[in-house]
């Protein structure tokens, strides 16, 4: 499939948003976009697939007296974007009225972002992607011959997305990224770990295959002989991909102007109350340099921009989209999002675009020297099953590792961590210097006192 140049994105959804004025919608929004995903899968060992991906499509939202009809096309003719043109307006007379209903997006979007496309990424063959993987791969079991990879990928991918509506908001960005991701086991004697994963992602092409490889065997192997813990309260440095792990389903959504209107947030109204340690500040940076998910504007054409979440432990704003800020009577802070494969076929939701913590001055080894009895966490498993609404959670910090006298020992066996989300941000006692990205979060690890720990 042939990059579709932006004149042609923004002249399609022209169209789409003419033919349903046309026929007598109130306004119209069209959005389209074009995905190219090549990745190189890793199973057992072995390289053993290479799969390219490639899909296009069109969404048209359109209004009625205030009701809201969707339909959307995969197929980019004239034809058939009038059509799916034709069918939003249709689905709107047909739908009920939304008293909450404003308007799509009248506000012209002037971001700027950086770092966000690479034309070598998109330019990549299926060897080249091939020749990482193997490097990755090698480095891997060169390391450490008790280690096993279990699973891994390389993966390059290019997308570009253009917005066209009713008050002549029209925006066009593209990007790439790239990614490379390994996870092990390793055994000795009768012992066999959990399973370990590192990876490197960028939307440059910069990563380094030989990196993750490398961090992959030594984890792995550190999580050989782990021992049982005895249960009580300890200090807890949570990596980015703990972290990650248990904000996904517990404060990202608590902080979602949808979660907070329909009364599913701990944090309604609580604006300009104090939620957190002093040493936590979290920022919604949707023009972050190089950012996974950096984008001129959102998936609404609203320009992205940062938002202020909580100040120094103070709650100070939620993420909103075109629809709920309207029902707040505020402006939208540019986080509505279509996701999945086919972001075409989905209407606009609110997520965190990069969810970034203020990081402190400490080396890593700096905030483990200041721990006298604790455990680093690298993985929660169970996080999916935290209460979004209370913050609770209760999770098996697999793989992790004891911290003694301001060292990192051996691994640890199926500790279980149980408390709320808001406890943890209230108990930060000092984050370190090495800020990282995993998935939407941006944060260095983060020490977190009286962590209620259940050993076996």
């Amino acid at each position: 499939m042939a990059e579709l140049r932006k004149e042609e994105m923004l002249s399609l959804c022209e169209k789409a948003v003419r033919t349903a004025e046309r026929s007598g919608a109130s306004e119209v929004e069209a959005y389209i976009c074009q995905i190219l995903r090549t990745s190189v899968g890793i199973e057992r060992g072995q390289i053993v697939k290479t799969i390219t991906h490639v899909d296009q499509g069109l969404g048209v939202r359109a209004t009625y007296n205030k009701a809201i009809g969707f339909a959307y096309t995969n197929l980019l003719t004239e034809k058939t974007v009038e059509e799916a043109a034709s069918k939003a307006f249709s689905s709107a007379k047909a739908s009920q009225p939304d008293p909450y209903w404003r308007s799509f997006t009248t506000r012209k979007c002037f971001a700027n972002v950086q770092k966000t496309f690479d034309k070598k990424i998109l330019e990549l063959s299926s060897e080249e992607l091939v020749g990482l993987a193997t490097r990755m791969l090698q480095t891997a079991t060169e390391k450490d011959k008790r280690v096993f990879v279990v699973d891994g990928e390389v993966e390059a991918s290019y997308a570009a997305k253009a917005l066209f509506n009713s008050y002549d908001v029209s925006n066009y960005d593209k990007g790439t990224f790239i990614s490379c991701g390994l996870a092990a086991v390793a055994r000795e004697a009768n012992y066999v770990t959990p399973v370990c994963f590192e990876f490197d992602a960028k939307r440059t092409l910069d990563i380094d295959p030989e990196w993750v490889g490398s961090e992959t065997a030594r984890l792995t192997a550190s999580a050989l002989k782990a021992e049982p813990i005895p249960s009580k309260t300890y200090t807890v440095v949570f990596t980015q991909l703990a972290m990650q792990l248990l904000l996904s389903y517990t404060l990202v959504n608590a902080v979602k102007a949808d979660y907070v209107q329909r009364e599913q947030s701990a944090l309604k109204g609580k604006i300009g109350e104090k939620v957190a340690s002093e040493n936590v500040s979290i920022y919604d940076d949707g023009i972050l340099e190089g950012g996974f998910r950096t984008w001129g504007f959102d998936d609404e054409g609203v320009d992205r921009r940062k938002t202020v979440v909580i100040e120094k432990g103070v709650l100070k704003n939620f993420l909103y989209d075109n629809y709920t800020a309207g029902k707040d009577e505020v402006e939208s802070t540019g986080n509505a999002y279509r996701g999945g494969n086919a972001p075409y076929v989905e209407t606009p939701s609110i997520e965190a675009t990069n969810f970034q913590f203020t990081p402190g001055n400490k080396s890593t080894d700096e905030l483990i020297s200041e721990i006298d009895s604790g455990l680093i966490v690298y993985f929660l498993q169970g996080a999916h099953s935290s209460n979004p609404v209370s913050g609770e959670f209760s999770v098996v910090a697999v793989p992790s590792w004891k911290i003694e006298k301001g060292e990192i020992k051996n691994a640890v066996k199926g500790a279980m961590l149980s408390g709320t989300v808001f406890d943890v941000l209230r108990n930060v006692s000092a984050l370190a210097n090495n800020q990282r990205q995993v998935g939407a979060l941006v944060a260095p690890w983060i020490s977190v006192e009286n962590v209620k720990v259940i050993g076996k």
